[in-house]
């Protein structure tokens, strides 16, 4: 699976097309000048789904109707040209000029991205990672994603009748309104639960946990009904707990039972990394659940997702780099971000390197001009070794406020 080349139009601060390398893509340039914003269309193109907001209006530039992004892929002898239109309310998806609903569009182009933000599946929330296992799950079953679609629905449509009943003064007329809403729930809830217990089993088949010389890192689907009966009918169990928990979520006034409610273990050496890992330890977790990702979806398609780094300094020290780039070499396309130009340039033998300036990507071929070009924009003449401080990139100040809660609604 290539990535061949990606167009932008109205999207931030981007403009032009970059035509990309099979191998290593190595994205830079000096700070605010629209490193991230490349790595994010090209994820928001595969996904559909932005990893630095919740609000995908956000990304279309100031006075536009609409941001529009155009991607050629290439998987084995078939060639797919992707459109990917953002409204201010609405996205609509074309595979080879033909309108596509999501769920047929989505699995044309697949990508995993190892960002600063999805630090938080093993630091934050559990629904961060679920949040992980699901979109593991639609990379290679795309009919999961109906399922989610379809729980978050019903959950919805629950909870609201709950408030309703919390709020009322005869509460217990609504048990007999929720109870197909729950039936509803029991159905969903099951699938989601099966799903995600197989993908973990094929997430711990494929950890390699010793690959960036890391303790024993291994993972565990948690149950909310763990301990509660018998959870290998799962459907039965989830019955009962609704049915005795329903009191307590009508006083509530919010759904108490069910997979929305579940967690994935990460264990370093059998202890929760969350709590007990180094900053190092949970970097290193979170790569070899991304790469054991990877390989879970390789098993399915033989062929890899691409792979997106954002700022991959910025996370990972140098020898994290060089053995993250070993592994992920002759295996997936890979695009990697950086301001640091002794970065770049210790990479740009084996990599095609684009310098973007004010949006604008430009294929280097390694020579001195493109290099001052960039030590200009960046660093004075003086010489100094060390960069400026790191800086936001363009909007994503604004979108950063209140944009998590909203983002793990989503079904990934």
């Amino acid at each position: 699976m290539q990535l061949i080349r990606l167009e932008a139009t109205n999207f931030r601060n981007l403009s032009g097309a970059i035509e990309f390398s099979p191998g290593l893509n190595l994205i830079y340039g000096a700070n605010a000048q629209g490193k991230t914003s490349w790595l994010e269309a090209i994820y928001l193109l595969a996904t559909t789904k932005s990893f630095r907001t919740a609000h995908p209006h956000e990304v279309i530039t100031h006075n536009a109707a609409e941001a529009m992004l155009r991607g050629t892929v290439s998987r084995g002898n078939l060639t797919k040209d992707l459109q990917l239109l953002v409204g201010e309310k609405t996205k609509q998806t074309f595979v080879n000029g033909k309108r596509e609903v999501v769920t047929r569009y989505l699995g044309t182009l697949d990508a995993i991205a190892f960002t600063a933000d999805e630090m938080q599946i093993v630091r934050g929330a559990p629904e961060w990672r679920r949040r992980f296992l699901d979109r593991g799950i639609v990379g290679t079953v795309p009919s999961y994603l109906g399922t989610i679609a379809e729980y978050n629905r019903v959950l919805k449509q629950k909870n609201k009748l709950l408030r309703d009943a919390s709020e009322s003064d005869e509460p217990l007329r609504f048990e007999s309104l929720i109870q197909p809403w729950n039936d509803q729930l029991i159905a969903y809830g099951s699938e989601i639960h099966a799903a995600r217990i197989a993908y973990v089993e094929k997430l711990r088949a494929h950890l390699r946990p010793h690959l960036f010389q890391a303790e024993e890192i291994t993972a565990r689907y948690r149950s909310s009904l763990e301990g509660r009966g018998d959870l290998t009918d799962y459907p039965k169990l989830l019955a009962e707990r609704l049915v005795f928990h329903l009191r307590n979520e009508i006083a509530t006034g919010y759904s108490l039972v069910g997979p929305h409610r579940d967690d994935l273990e990460i264990l370093s050496d059998g202890y929760n990394i969350s709590k007990f890992g180094s900053s190092g330890q949970q970097r290193s977790a979170l790569l070899i659940l991304d790469l054991a990702q990877m390989l879970v979806y390789h098993s399915v398609y033989e062929e890899y997702p691409i792979f997106l780094i954002d700022d991959i300094d910025a996370e990972l020290d140098r020898t994290r780099i060089e053995i993250l780039l070993d592994h992920l070499n002759g295996r997936a396309q890979t695009f990697v971000s950086t301001s640091k130009r002794e970065l770049a340039d210790h990479y740009r033998h084996r990599a095609a390197a684009f310098l973007i300036t004010a949006g604008e990507a430009k294929f280097e071929t390694g020579g001195a001009e493109s290099t001052a070009e960039f030590r200009r924009a960046e660093w004075p003449e003086s010489g100094q070794e060390s960069g400026p401080v790191k800086q936001s990139e363009p909007g994503a100040a604004e979108s950063a406020a209140g944009e998590s809660e909203a983002r793990h609604q989503a079904p990934f």
